[in-house]
This record gives structure tokens, C-alpha cells and sequence, in this order.
């Protein structure tokens, strides 16, 4: 039996088959599965999945809703360029292919945030069209059976697992392909303590016969994290905290977030300029919010003010969010924390 006929036959006997979205199979929703498993486990997502696609039943709800209500239901999830994307790509599709996604992988592609992995895993899922993918599961897969040296990072070593991979992949049950490929490298090929007797393909997977599971695929060569600090000024006013729109694009982009300063010597002018008033400064327990390029030490400090807010000052968009009716905004993992610490201090 070829490589692809072992690894459907495993599907058709082990593969998953009830994730939410293997259920009323549309394009649309395969797509946002697709972006939601980017750098996310399929358990992480699955409640957010449900929540969005409740709200955002099909692409033209989708493309009609604001910005801020489609970042709060991806509040949590990371990685907030997807959820911007996202929905810029709704808005396309809407305007330029009538709401219908497009066929072809040249045209999904030009869609924001899809590369050629994500176009290819939405069109042979949705619309069984035989292309290849090659997401972190299949480059893991690919790189211990064929036993594939290097860091697929690497543009080379990638070039190379993409030409095994359009080797590999079968013309007819394309579907069913692409999604086995991804349950073996989610279930069986596993990053650390793979299931090898389970697996399909093991009796001539070369990883398996030298015994170097845990080398392949190369690892992403170590880097020492940078750290960073900040200062968050959370100006209160009874059950209300003043927060900013922060800038569409660059970290937690389109996020509503807290004012931030380097040192606290700067926070009085930050008061000044901000037109708060006497306020009562009142520090919280620094804590660390880990990016994937660098370390972010937090200092909350709560403005206590002393009046009612008056007309407020700065170029940016801002708002008092009501803890005791929080509105339905984005807000970055580190803002949402900071609000349960709030409620304890008030």
C-alpha cells in the first residue's frame, strides 16, 4: 500500500471525525477553524469556536460586524493579526467574490492572513480540490518518516517538505487526506513521546528505524528571550477604568489597553495630560506576560480619582469600561487579568 492508502486507512478507523468544524462543512467554516488552530491546540479553540460562530454565523455577519465586537470574541485566543485579518478577509470576499469563497488557491491566497497551507487545507476539506498542505503537524510527520534534516523554519528544509508533500498527496479523497495528516501529527506523531505503535506508516519511517524521534524534525535554534518593563496607569473612577484604542496594526493591535509609561516619573505628566485630576496612586503586584519574542514585566498602578472624570484629553479613542457591565471589546490577555486583580482591590 502507498504512504497516502496506510494513512486513510487509519483515518477511516482512528481519524477524527466530530470536531465542530467536520460538522455542516462549509468553506466558511473550515477557514475560520483553519486561522483558529494557527499556534493553538484544537481544545483551546473549540469553545471560541462555538462562541464565534454563533455570532458570526457566515461571512457576510462576519464582514458587517465592527472590529471590536469580532476582537472580544478572540479575546484570550492570542495572536490578535489573525482575528484583524480575519475579518478584513470578510470584507473582501463580501465586496470582491459576492460573499462566495474563492476556488481557486492563487485567489485564496491573496486573502489576508492565508498562506499556501491554510489555502489548501480550506479547499480540499470544503471543496475536496487536491492540494497539499503543510502545517506544523505535517512538517513533523514528513520530517521523521522521511527522516528530513534541519529546522523547517528554514526556507530550504521547508522548500523540501513542500515537494514531499505534493509528492505524497493523493488525487482522489483529498479531504480526507488533509485532515488524517493533521490528526497524526495531533495524535499519534506527537511532539514529545510520539505513539510509534499506532502509527501507519511506521514500518518504513526512517526517524523510527534509527531511533531518532526526539531529533527530527531540528529543533528552532535557542535564543535567550529579551525582557522588557512597563508601567500600566489604570485611572479609576467607582466601578469604571479608563482605557484606549490602541493602534490598528503592531502589538495587541486594535486592542483596547491601559495607558503606559517606562518609569514612574513619567506618570505625572501622563495625569497632567490626561486632564485626571487628584488621583491616589495605588501599586499591584508586578507580573509577567510572556510574547513569543520577549518578556513583558507589568507594574499595574491604579489612579484613584478623586472627582467624577471630566472632558477627556488625548489624540487617542477612549472609553470607561464598566467592570460591573463590561462591554464587548478586545481586550489583550494582560488588560482581562488585570480586571479580575481590580475587583479584588476595590
Amino acid at each position: 500500500m502507498s504512504f497516502s492508502d496506510r494513512i486513510l486507512a487509519w483515518f477511516d478507523q482512528h481519524g477524527r471525525k466530530n470536531l465542530p468544524w467536520q460538522q455542516d462543512i462549509t468553506p466558511y467554516r473550515v477557514w475560520v477553524s483553519e486561522i483558529m488552530l494557527q499556534q493553538t491546540q484544537v481544545k483551546t479553540v473549540i469553545p471560541y469556536y462555538a462562541r464565534f460562530m454563533a455570532s458570526f454565523p457566515d461571512v457576510h455577519a462576519l464582514a458587517d460586524a465592527p472590529e471590536d465586537e469580532v476582537l472580544h470574541h478572540w479575546t484570550g485566543l492570542g495572536y490578535y493579526a489573525r482575528a484583524r485579518n480575519l475579518h478584513k478577509a470578510a470584507k473582501m470576499i463580501v465586496a470582491e467574490y459576492n460573499g462566495a469563497f474563492p476556488r481557486t488557491l492563487s485567489e485564496v491566497m491573496t486573502l489576508p492572513g492565508i498562506g499556501r497551507s491554510t489555502a489548501g487545507a480550506v479547499l480540499s476539506i470544503a471543496c475536496n480540490q487536491s492540494h497539499s498542505i503543510l502545517d506544523g503537524n505535517v512538517k513533523r510527520v514528513l520530517a521523521r518518516y522521511l527522516g528530513i534534516e534541519g529546522w523547517p523554519g528554514v526556507k530550504a528544509v521547508e522548500n523540501v517538505l513542500w515537494e514531499h508533500a505534493d509528492a505524497l498527496t493523493p488525487t482522489s479523497r483529498t479531504h480526507h487526506y488533509t485532515q488524517a495528516m493533521m490528526d497524526m501529527g495531533a495524535t499519534v506523531c506527537t511532539r514529545s513521546k510520539p505513539a510509534c505503535d499506532r502509527c501507519p506508516v511506521q514500518v518504513d519511517c526512517i526517524a523510527y528505524a534509527s531511533g531518532r524521534q526526539a531529533e527530527l524534525p531540528g529543533k528552532k535554534p535557542k535564543k535567550i528571550l529579551p525582557e522588557k518593563s512597563t508601567i500600566m496607569m489604570i485611572p479609576m473612577w467607582q466601578q469604571q477604568a479608563l482605557l484606549y484604542k490602541r493602534p490598528p496594526s503592531g502589538l495587541w493591535g486594535g486592542l483596547w489597553g491601559f495607558y503606559e509609561v517606562d518609569t514612574p516619573e513619567q506618570i505625572p505628566d501622563k495625569i497632567e495630560r490626561l486632564k485626571l485630576g487628584t488621583v491616589s496612586q495605588q501599586p499591584l503586584p508586578v507580573f509577567r506576560h510572556t510574547f513569543s519574542h520577549y518578556h513583558l514585566d507589568i507594574q499595574p498602578v491604579i489612579l484613584h480619582l478623586s472627582q467624577p472624570p471630566q472632558s477627556m484629553a488625548g489624540e487617542q479613542v477612549q472609553m470607561w469600561y464598566d467592570l460591573t457591565q463590561p462591554a464587548n471589546v478586545g481586550l489583550a490577555a494582560p488588560t482581562k487579568k488585570l480586571f479580575a486583580t481590580i475587583g479584588k482591590h476595590l
